[in-house]
Formats: C-alpha cells, structure tokens, sequence
C-alpha cells in the first residue's frame, strides 16, 4: 500500500500552539477536498505529528485520542477517513521524566513513519509526508518517502547542512495534491524542483 504521512498543525490545522481542545481546532479551507483527492487516489492518510506538550507538561496523553476524533469528525463530511494518528509525547528537554527522552520518534526522526508502515503494510518509497517545516521533510526524507514542504511561513527549525531539500515545495496542500497527481511514484525518481533557502 501507498500513503500520504502528513503533518497536523500547521499542515492540515491552524497551529494553536500546545493545543488539545477540540473545540480549537479548525481545518484550513483546502485540507477536506484535498485529502479527499488523496485517498480517491488510493492513498492511506496518516497523520505523523510531534506533541511536545505531553514531555513539557502542557497537557496528558490522554487528550490526544480526543484531537483525532475531532480530526475524523471535521473530515467526514469530506468523505475523508483518517487511517491512522502518530504522535511523539516525547522531548529532551521536558518536565515530565518519563517523557523527557531523546527518542526515535520525535521529527526529524523518522521512527513514526517507519512504525506506522510496518504496522499498516505501507512501503514508504510508494508514498509521500508533507509538512510545514523542514524537519517534518526530513522525517519523511530518512524514512525513504518522496517529500513536500508547505511553505506557508511556518518553518522555524532550520539547521544548516543537516536536511536534504524536499521533492517538491508546494504554496498550500491543494498545489501539493495537484503535484503527487502529476508525478506518480512509479516514474523515475524526481529530483527536488525547489531548493529550500535557509531564512535569515
């Protein structure tokens, strides 16, 4: 099977820094009917998110599974079924012990992608992650995925010489599903058509 790894604040959400409550989400005006393309193109969707607020202390665990089910409820009318919500709870630099580990999950680490397609049978060379900033790129870059960056001016973690440059760099998720309808994975590999400038 073939996915489409994304990531959720920023990419398919307004980012609300640190925030679970359901009733503060709200889906950027493109995500349902470009999802919808998606997953019509035989997509799986997969959220890959870093919630860093779970090792800070911000908020329990425990409120993630309400963030999905707020995610499915506001794709429905879409026609859009989520298959699958990975988060990281996990930071260095946190205040809750358990949680405040170096890990193989956080992005750009690629350990979520790799979990999420040995459990759901997905080959991560069929498929793409797309997020806002360069680390979601790299995650989906180490993990063997074809990749796009949202430039929507949300990249704030560049690090010099550490990140490859995305496949595609897109201006909003609709311009990135137009781009993975374009180019199917079974043509020769792509090189980047953009390359990401390290902002001042």
């Amino acid at each position: 099977m073939k996915a489409i790894f994304i990531d959720k604040d920023g990419t398919l959400i307004r980012d609300v820094p640190y925030n679970v409550d359901p009733e503060k989400i709200e889906l950027y005006p493109d995500t349902g009917e470009a999802l919808h393309r998606l997953q019509s193109a035989g997509y799986q969707l997969i959220v890959i998110s870093n919630q860093a607020g779970v090792a800070r202390g911000y908020f329990d665990e425990t409120a993630l599974p309400g963030v999905e089910a707020r995610l499915q409820e506001l794709l429905s009318p879409f026609g859009v079924k989520l298959n699958g919500f990975y988060y990281c709870p996990h930071h260095p630099a946190g205040s809750v012990p358990a949680y405040a580990i170096t890990c193989d999950c956080r992005k750009p680490e690629p350990g979520m992608i790799i979990r999420a397609a040995r459990e759901q049978g997905i080959d991560p060379s069929d498929s793409w992650m797309i997020g806002d900033i360069l680390n979601d790129v790299e995650a989906g870059n180490r993990a063997g995925c074809r990749t796009i960056l949202i430039d929507n001016g949300n990249e704030t973690e560049w690090l010099p010489g550490l990140f490859r440059t995305p496949t595609y760099t897109a201006a909003s998720l609709t311009q990135a599903a137009d781009w993975i309808s374009q180019h199917p994975l079974t043509d020769s590999p792509a090189e980047p058509t953009t390359a990401f400038i390290n902002p001042a």
